[in-house]
């Protein structure tokens, strides 16, 4: 049986970031903080590279755009989260002395709360010219919620769910830049992460066209069941809600007939069969 009912308001801004124009993009966050924290939302997800756009061509604009993470971008959307009461995940490029990471940050009335370096990296966009994250998957506490972060290709490798599964995540988010050729992973995947796991899964893409590669949009918000509460289309900037009840991610067992069909993905795994998902095999 589910435990008693702790609600958390998530949204996910479905934006069109411009490439190298931070200060035009801090301006949309920002307005979109206010707008979503007036809709009763708690926590307020932004796309991958949200701040400063991701198709980059080279090192050097990689560096115009990069920030440290006490740097003044995170400290304006702080200010604002604390003018609002809310939280906020936004998706940038982390500069840490000569390194760039793709990161995603999440900021509170506080201040940062914690950052996750994206870990698995595809030949494609900011990607190439940066530093491979090596985070641990951890979660961190917004509110009553344990929210885990991801970045767009990492929801490709269910291990990195299931680790954030394991440490007791109610809500994974995936800022993310999906462009054409990736729609098995908004139409398929993010329900196969949230439903192979029992937690909430939100995944704010962008939209728009950026030098050359077309964002298919799909944000979704999904859950434990893999079931959708709120998707956005491929081509407007939007902003979707939905209000998630942390008791339901919490409890694993699904009861479908009371002692006659019953499940529990987390118990279930036959943890002692598993040995070789830590080899590494040739393809």
């Amino acid at each position: 049986m589910a435990g008693e009912r702790i609600a958390l308001g998530v949204a996910c801004a479905q934006t069109n970031p411009k490439i190298l124009a931070k200060k035009e993009n801090l301006e949309t966050i920002l307005q979109v903080i206010d707008e979503a924290s007036g809709k009763g939302a708690d926590v307020i997800i932004f796309p991958e590279c949200a701040l400063t756009g991701y198709c980059f061509a080279t090192l050097e604009e990689v560096r115009s755009v990069a920030e440290p993470l006490d740097g003044p971008s995170v400290g304006a959307v702080a200010a604002r989260c604390k003018e609002r009461g809310v939280h906020a995940i936004v998706g940038m490029v982390e500069a840490s002395g000569e390194r760039y990471y793709n990161v995603a940050v999440l900021v509170g009335p506080k201040g940062l709360v914690g950052n996750y370096r994206k870990t698995h990296l595809p030949f494609l966009g900011l990607d190439k010219l940066a530093t491979r994250g090596e985070n641990p998957y951890r979660t961190h506490q917004v509110g009553k919620a344990s929210v885990g972060m991801l970045i767009c290709y990492d929801a490709a490798f269910p291990e990195a769910s299931r680790i954030l599964a394991l440490h007791r995540a109610d809500l994974v988010v995936l800022p993310t830049n999906w462009p054409i050729g990736a729609e098995c992973s908004a139409e398929v995947g993010v329900r196969a992460r949230a439903w192979e796991n029992n937690i909430f899964m939100a995944a704010c893409n962008r939209t728009g066209e950026e030098r050359g590669f077309r964002f298919i949009g799909q944000s979704q918000i999904v859950g434990p069941a893999g079931n959708v509460l709120a998707k956005a289309g491929k081509m407007e900037e939007t902003v979707i809600y939905a209000e998630i009840d942390l008791s339901v991610a919490r409890n694993k067992r699904t009861v479908n007939i009371p002692g006659e069909f019953e499940i529990n993905r987390i118990e279930d795994r036959r943890v002692d069969l598993f040995g070789d998902i830590l080899k590494r095999y040739p393809i």
